[in-house]
């Protein structure tokens, strides 16, 4: 196993852990609340659904939650991936399947238009590759160029490397705090290197 498989792996857990876990609601919320301007109080009023174990192509998404009537697809990329908005689509779908299939007030054949809550997707970078505070990556991108697509998926990535998107990290104590442990880890091989140089 490379060092940049093991430190994308020790990224991904640790985000997975710190807001997909149930017993870390509250940092769930925190992270909601600086992405979104809003106030929640309660971790409660967030529900988890992240696919655990896919059968379907054996995908598992990071974080997934309702809360205010919103689905929030969060993954976290250690490497700049610009297939997220197909990833995204499956994994939307795979949750929409199951809303449909558990909430008997939604009827799928109805002649009347049927209420789903809103999707939003959002990519959380702290990658090597130097990007933009914010980068809109679109599913039309992948197709032809001039095709006209019937289907679109939006995907912001935010680049939370320590050092970029400052308000959103004062924001998120815990997304900063990640923030900055990422940032001392990967310092750190510098400071060892040039502690042998030096010696």
């Amino acid at each position: 196993m490379s060092d940049g498989k093991v430190n994308r792996e020790y990224k991904d857990r640790l985000f997975k852990f710190i807001f997909g876990h149930p017993d870390n609601k509250e940092w769930t919320l925190s992270l909601y609340n600086a992405m979104n301007g809003s106030h929640y109080t309660e971790p409660d009023d967030l529900t988890f659904n992240t696919i655990e174990d896919a059968v379907y192509m054996g995908m598992k998404n990071d974080v997934s939650f309702l809360i205010a009537d919103t689905f929030n697809f969060y993954e976290h990329q250690s490497t700049f991936n610009p297939n997220m908005p197909m990833r995204l689509l499956i994994y939307a779908g795979m949750i929409y399947d199951s809303y449909i299939e558990t909430h008997e007030d939604y009827h799928r054949f109805s002649s009347l238009q049927q209420h789903a809550p809103t999707p939003k997707c959002v990519c959380f970078y702290n990658g090597a590759k130097e990007t933009e505070d914010r980068v809109v990556l679109k599913l039309s991108d992948a197709f032809t160029p001039g095709s006209d697509p019937d289907i679109e998926v939006r995907v912001t990535m935010i680049n939370i490397n320590y050092g970029h998107n400052g308000d959103l990290l004062k924001d998120c104590k815990a997304l900063n705090d990640y923030s900055y442990f990422v940032y001392s880890v990967r310092k750190k091989p510098e400071k060892d290197a040039q502690f042998c140089r030096s010696h």
